[in-house]
């Protein structure tokens, strides 16, 4: 028997393939036995009032505003008018026909959907000028003055972005994604002391400066529909609503391979629906987060009930990742019926925080999900992300339910660690099958941990009963 430092946790040695040892923790009082409310009930609540907007049959081509398919004439100007003629209207279809159309920054207004047709491309420049001036908006967490999202919308409601077509960041090492190796780093950290010290968000100005812009953001905006079109290379996040509510991300694609190329990030955001989407990026697939450090406590918004299915992930650094920038909180997460699935996937579902962070994670509900091969953890809840222990914000994290969860190759099985004042609270899993696991689990400061009908590497645990 080898022991680990948790609380009301019992060790048990087991067999592994290339190990003699593995952890396994059991419950020692009570925990979920016996409750009949599996906790799905609240997903199929979020999903009746999840509502795609609707708009009128009326389209705005942006070729009738001057704008030329050819992939040299900035169209930013004839594409916006077309949007402001058809929120004035009181709503329609702004249609990209079949072409290449380059262009700078996107405004979308109330009652539009911007509609991508198949065999469009919408290329937006790399030339930095072209998303000035600065907007209100949020980075890593933090809100400030910065270069526009090249698809920015704020306080608006009923608005689109469908259709087969493509957005393409043209991100690359020529150009944005560059900025983090040589120029980020002292905006970042100015930034992020900004936000500590309380500095007013009009006097946090960084356009002009080195903070990628994300691809899509609305921001303060109500009812979404992000539909079918492929989005590719980022300068930074690919998609991020932030303070929103009522959204739908559906059978979209998503890949780029930048640094912080996340897939869909909701931020601060309410009574959301990711489904049917496919995911190969250079960081998380989907990452849930509600703000960073002090500024997040001021605004004090979390990400709450959101649903993700039928999600294909490939390369990243996560499935489903909830955190880092997750001071607000968030509550109520539905992940089922997903496949995650390559070499260059790191973790298939993953918690991180620290006690800079501080914040709640809760409720959070796995299932059906199809884990192929990930370098790291089927399961990571981490509290020194990233090696921060120090702090006077003690995350809290508890009910963690995963089941029907299966895998054919990890590092580990589970990589759970928390503090010794304040541990991981209620991990439950059930009916999983984990093969071909690598090392021993990592657990640390876990708080009833249930086992019920798991097998790692054709070893039955021992149950919680």
């Amino acid at each position: 028997m080898q022991k680990r430092n948790s609380q009301n946790v019992a060790v048990v040695a087991t067999g592994l393939n290339r190990y003699s040892i593995a952890v396994v923790c059991v419950i020692l009082l009570g925990g979920c036995a016996g409750q009949t409310n599996t906790g799905w009930e609240q997903a199929d609540k979020i999903l009746s009032r999840v509502k795609a907007p609707q708009f009128p049959v009326k389209d705005f081509n942006i070729t009738d505003y001057g704008a030329v398919g050819d992939g040299k004439t900035n169209c930013a100007q004839s594409i916006n008018k077309a949007i402001s003629a058809a929120n004035k209207a009181g709503g329609g279809r702004v249609v990209v026909p079949t072409g290449t159309f380059l262009t700078g920054a996107i405004y979308l207004k109330s009652n539009v959907n911007l509609y991508i047709s198949q065999d469009a491309v919408v290329k937006f420049s790399t030339d930095p000028n072209q998303y000035l001036p600065a907007v209100y908006t949020r980075w890593e967490g933090v809100e400030c003055m910065n270069y526009s999202p090249l698809i920015y919308t704020y306080k608006e409601k009923n608005i689109a972005i469908t259709g087969k077509g493509t957005l393409d960041g043209q991100g690359s090492d020529d150009n944005w994604w560059k900025w983090r190796k040589v120029l980020q780093s002292k905006d970042r950290q100015e930034l992020f002391a900004q936000g500590q010290a309380g500095v007013p968000v009009e006097k946090r100005l960084y356009g002009g400066k080195y903070l990628r812009p994300p691809m899509i953001e609305p921001v303060k905006c109500r009812n979404i529909l992000i539909e079918g079109i492929k989005i590719i290379n980022s300068p930074f996040w690919h998609i991020h609503p932030v303070l929103s509510q009522n959204i739908i991300v559906r059978n979209v694609t998503v890949e780029g391979m930048g640094p912080n190329n996340d897939g869909c990030d909701p931020e601060s955001c309410k009574d959301v629906l990711i489904e049917g989407c496919y995911f190969n990026t250079g960081d998380d697939c989907i990452a849930i987060k509600s703000g960073r450090n002090n500024d997040a406590r001021r605004v004090n918004v979390p990400s709450e009930n959101i649903v993700i299915r039928n999600c294909q992930m490939k390369a990243g650094h996560a499935g489903v990742a909830i955190g880092s920038e997750i001071t607000g909180g968030a509550r109520n997460i539905f992940v089922e019926k997903c496949t995650m699935d390559d070499p260059n996937l790191d973790r298939a579902i993953r918690l991180k925080t620290n006690a800079v962070r501080g914040g709640f994670i809760e409720n959070v509900y796995v299932r059906d999900i199809t884990v192929g091969q990930v370098k790291e953890a089927v399961l990571l809840i981490d509290f020194f992300y990233p090696d921060v222990e120090k702090g006077n914000f003690k995350p809290i994290v508890r009910n963690i339910n995963m089941e029907n969860v299966t895998s054919r190759k990890s590092g580990y099985a589970l990589f759970l660690r928390g503090f010794d004042d304040a541990p991981i609270t209620g991990v439950t899993l059930k009916n999983c099958t984990l093969d071909n696991v690598t090392n021993p689990d990592v657990i640390s400061n876990v708080k009833n941990l249930v086992l019920e009908n798991v097998k790692i590497n054709g070893n039955q645990m021992p149950s919680s009963q």
